[in-house]
């Protein structure tokens, strides 16, 4: 039986679950959250193994194992926001239980991160890079992690500051959910799955974002028919970083929320 997984909850309003990408926390909602908090609850979640759940991992770590964790202690019918691996997992929520879900929003991810033969995405070789570089030095790997990421961004030097400064509050994540979260990445492939989420569904993506390149967002819409996807022209695989005013418009938009251009913290 595992510890349930710690969460943070602030704000009044309708139901948000926010889930980070890999290698990180929740701190790297902190620039957009206080915003968020005024409109909805939201509640930030560490996955198995990272952040305030650095020593809570499942047995076998799996996207199963983590997104059932996730899910216990998910408030009832809320929207759910996943980011790149985040996205990832909240996938596989709303495959397997929609009913739990108002919305499901993904933000730089995609059903299969992995490049294959008739899908853009990350080569086998990048992956494999970082799995062997992990062994090495985590905080090294990070940085090259963090700095892919940006790539492409106007504001890449600034976009990786602020995510570490955001980051470093807290604990260093596990080095077994570091490579299982990579070999997740690398393996996972929920494409066939997609028709059994029956919420509705937002997707956001980075126009310059190289994790879930461009080309991606064509072979994704005709996965998900239904859903509203939205490109920010000049962002990368953290728009909430890089332009957080007009993530947090598109979020207010989504929602039919009047959003007063704040600033972000």
């Amino acid at each position: 039986m595992n510890t349930p997984l710690f969460t943070e909850s602030r704000g009044q309003g309708p139901e948000l679950v926010m889930l980070h990408g890999w290698g990180l926390n929740s701190g790297v909602w902190e620039p957009i959250s206080h915003y968020l908090e005024q409109h909805f609850r939201i509640t930030m979640i560490d996955l198995p193994g990272f952040g305030r759940n650095a020593a809570n991992m499942p047995k076998d770590y799996t996207l199963e194992s983590i997104a059932s964790m996730v899910l216990a202690v998910m408030p009832d019918k809320c929207s759910l926001l996943g980011w790149s691996l985040g996205g990832l997992v909240a996938q596989e929520i709303a495959i397997e239980h929609c009913e739990c879900l108002d919305r499901l929003m993904l933000v730089a991810s995609t059903p299969k991160f992995s490049q294959s033969e008739d899908w853009p995405g990350i080569r086998k070789v990048v992956l494999e890079t970082f799995e062997r570089q992990l062994e090495q030095d985590f905080s090294k790997t990070l940085d090259r992690f963090m700095a892919i990421q940006a790539m492409g961004s106007e504001s890449a030097r600034d976009d990786i500051k602020q995510i570490k400064a955001h980051i470093q509050h807290f604990p260093i994540p596990d080095n077994r959910a570091l490579q299982a979260g990579l070999a997740i990445l690398a393996q996972s492939d929920l494409r066939h799955r997609i028709k059994d989420i029956t919420c509705p569904v937002n997707c956001l993506y980075g126009r310059l974002d190289s994790l879930v390149p461009h080309k991606a967002i064509e072979r994704i819409q005709s996965l998900y028919t239904d859903a509203q996807h939205h490109v920010f022209a000049h962002a990368s695989h953290a728009p909430f970083i890089s332009h957080p005013q007009l993530f947090m418009q598109s979020i207010a938009q989504i929602f039919n929320i009047e959003y007063q251009g704040e600033e972000p913290y």
